[in-house]
């Protein structure tokens, strides 16, 4: 359906920084209003909203605690009274815990539980009637961790594996009229404290011989929102990682 018709609404948590940022832009470009949420970054949520309304989009802002219960309830319930739909949420927003195993207690466990998977449930579940009644999509974001044991990162690795289990129920839950898809990004946006000897040794593992951008994620986003025929995948945007190493040594027998 054109513009002309209506106007698509997209909803991306997490929305002022890094991969999130890239998203919202991008949608914008393509064309949707955005509801960009933040929490704590005040200041980038200003200057997507100022970029977004350069490319001539509308930009509401929506400030929540995801990791609260009642957070994405309330966010579902702004963007409806301000838009009146909602076409697309890309769950973006997460933590990055970094605990070794052993020192993973009750209150880091649920911390990171409630940020990285509870709260992409109950943003879904209060967006439901609003994707049904468009036949709207969702797109949640991962990284390699939901395949991979990551033991630096433990609870985090978990978190994001049953994000992509519940990608999987929610495409079933709420077909035919919402498609619910996944991405997992690779070293796509590595932190600025990452030094060089470890970013070369992820340009080794990676096939394609280099690092990723946050706009190749944006453009899978894209891809995703525009597909009809595509629900319950979850699309690895990582240069060919996951395949692992090339192979056994040649001089093995």
């Amino acid at each position: 359906m054109s513009d002309t018709e209506y106007q698509r609404v997209a909803l991306v948590t997490g929305g002022a920084v890094r991969v999130g940022r890239a998203v919202s832009l991008a949608l914008a470009e393509a064309g949707f209003d955005m509801a960009v949420h933040y929490h704590s970054s005040a200041d980038g949520a200003e200057a997507v909203r100022a970029r977004v309304e350069q490319l001539g989009r509308s930009c509401h802002l929506v400030r929540g605690d995801l990791s609260h219960p009642e957070g994405p309830e309330r966010i579902v319930s702004e963007i409806d009274g301000h838009y009146g739909r909602l076409d697309l949420v890309v769950n973006s927003a997460a933590g990055f815990d970094e605990h070794p195993l052993e020192a993973v207690d009750a209150t880091v466990w649920d911390r990171v539980m409630n940020l990285n998977v509870r709260a992409p449930h109950l943003l879904v579940r209060a967006a439901a009637p609003l994707l049904r009644s468009g036949r709207g999509a969702v797109v949640n974001i991962l990284d390699l961790s939901a395949f991979q044991p990551w033991t630096e990162h433990p609870a985090h690795a978990v978190s994001k594996a049953a994000l992509a289990h519940l990608t999987r129920v929610q495409a079933r839950a709420l077909a035919p009229e919402v498609r619910v898809n996944a991405i997992a990004p690779g070293a796509v946006l590595p932190p600025d404290d990452y030094p060089p000897e470890r970013l070369d040794a992820l340009r080794v593992r990676t096939p394609l011989g280099r690092l990723g951008t946050p706009e190749d994620v944006a453009r899978t986003v894209l891809f995703l929102a525009d597909s009809p025929f595509v629900t319950g995948q979850v699309v690895a945007v990582d240069g060919g990682r996951l395949l692992g190493p090339q192979g056994p040594p040649s001089h093995a027998s």
